[in-house]
């Protein structure tokens, strides 16, 4: 009996304390490479873009005041009846744009039907050599010459309102100039057409025209009328100014694109609003324009 136990002992003692074989894991040798989907942005065309711009201007927010609209002919009718004792004030045109992101600040000229008062003298500054700034003398250019009339544009020795570059010298003064013309909206530039060698044509088309230009903001002030102008001068006026704007903003083709001269899109900045005010008199939303 004692045997019996001893024995029977001895192969617990075995089970317990033999080691038990250990657990190993089989891993695929398959290699597992991690992709990362990425969202491709869809890369969109000028017109995309531009039907994007109009469509984003139509579900905007409307004003408190959009429904307060009358015609143009109403509206001047209003002011000239609150200016009746101010024959001489004068009508104001604004124009609200959106003015967004990469907008570029809407300006150019314009000869309007009936002018407001009597434009100021452009003072043209050319930068020319040779055959070009003899060309440029003849065709009315204030100051004309080459480098050398930087250190005098620098040091406030030379004022101009206009000044242009031809296409050789351009490079040249971009380094003296760039910081001082820049920021007041006066270096030549081939986008505005300041860079050229047409100094002639330029002039031509320069003599008889007003500059207007939107502030950072994309509004647009516009003296556009006197109150004793005939109302039929007024809507004239106003109607030319505001095509105008809207070929520089993109909202209305030009001809000569219609035609198919120039199939290059402009970026649309949307008009939000055109009102029409006077000295006295409340701005007026116009809704027919």
């Amino acid at each position: 009996m004692s045997s019996s136990l001893g024995l029977l002992c001895r192969q617990c003692c075995r089970s317990i304390l033999s080691p038990r074989p250990a657990l190993v894991r089989e891993f695929s040798s398959t290699p597992i490479v991690a992709v990362r989907r990425t969202k491709k942005i869809p890369v969109l065309s000028k017109k995309a873009l531009a039907a994007k711009a109009r469509k984003r201007a139509a579900k905007a927010r409307k004003h408190i005041y959009e429904n307060e609209k009358m015609p143009l002919e109403s509206a001047i009718d209003v002011i000239r009846a609150v200016e009746v004792a101010k024959s001489n004030a004068t009508y104001e045109l604004v124009v609200k744009t959106a003015m967004t992101r990469g907008s570029i600040i809407p300006k150019g000229r314009i000869a309007l039907h009936r002018e407001t008062k009597a434009r100021p003298e452009d003072r043209i500054l050319v930068f020319a050599e040779g055959r070009q700034a003899d060309e440029a003398k003849s065709a009315g250019a204030h100051i004309v010459g080459g480098i050398e009339l930087a250190d005098g544009i620098i040091s406030g020795k030379h004022q101009a309102t206009t000044i242009l570059c031809s296409t050789a010298l351009i490079r040249a003064i971009t380094p003296k100039l760039g910081r001082v013309l820049g920021p007041r909206g006066l270096m030549p530039s081939e986008r505005r057409g300041t860079v050229t060698d047409d100094f002639s044509g330029y002039l031509r088309r320069l003599s008889g025209t007003a500059e207007w230009k939107g502030d950072k903001n994309g509004v647009i002030r516009m003296p556009i009328g006197k109150l004793h102008f005939p109302i039929e001068d007024v809507v004239k006026n106003i109607r030319q100014f505001v095509t105008a704007v809207k070929r520089v903003t993109g909202n209305q083709k030009d001809t000569e694109e219609g035609k198919g001269k120039s199939k290059s899109v402009k970026p649309v900045n949307a008009i939000t609003r055109v009102m029409l005010s006077s000295t006295q008199a409340p701005s007026i939303q116009i809704s027919d324009i």
